[in-house]
């Protein structure tokens, strides 16, 4: 799979897919933003079940401002519509690979009650306001081949 380039208008659709999404901010002028693109789509090649998205910050303005993007490059990471890493700065295949990682073997469950802790009102976003049918049982995780233990390829 390859990056999607990201908008105004394809953005928040995205990243409340509820999958895990990888955001990279660069511009054209930016010589740290050209090292890390092949990294990046090498990242995206390597973790199909990742959504790698790019904004090319100079043409969504309003996009990055949001975000408050200071510096470029910067990577964001969403997990269950949740923004959980925003770093600016150029990072190696390795790093992002650690990244990924710990994002995949992030507890959600643990970063949603720290966020009703810090936030007053806070909601999920994903969150189902009014659940219907049985409750979840037990059973395999949702997601690809990649979740589980580090390395670990099931194929």
């Amino acid at each position: 799979m390859s990056t999607q380039v990201l908008t105004e208008q394809t953005f928040q659709r995205t990243v409340a897919s509820g999958a895990i999404v990888l955001v990279d901010y660069w511009a054209d002028w930016c010589g740290w933003c050209d090292r890390f693109a092949p990294i990046f789509e090498e990242s995206s090649n390597q973790h199909r079940d990742i959504v790698h998205g790019t904004v090319d910050a100079e043409a969504e303005t309003g996009l990055a401002a949001a975000a408050q993007i200071t510096s470029l490059p910067t990577l964001q990471a969403f997990r269950g519509g949740l923004m959980v890493y925003s770093n600016p700065g150029f990072q190696t295949a390795a790093q992002l690979e650690d990244l990924i990682q710990q994002i995949m073997w992030l507890d959600m469950d643990a970063v949603r009650r720290e966020l009703q802790e810090q936030i007053p009102g806070f909601t999920d976003p994903l969150a189902d306001p009014a659940p219907t049918g049985p409750a979840p049982t037990a059973g395999l995780a949702a997601g690809g081949s990649a979740y589980g233990w580090p390395g670990l390829r099931l194929r």
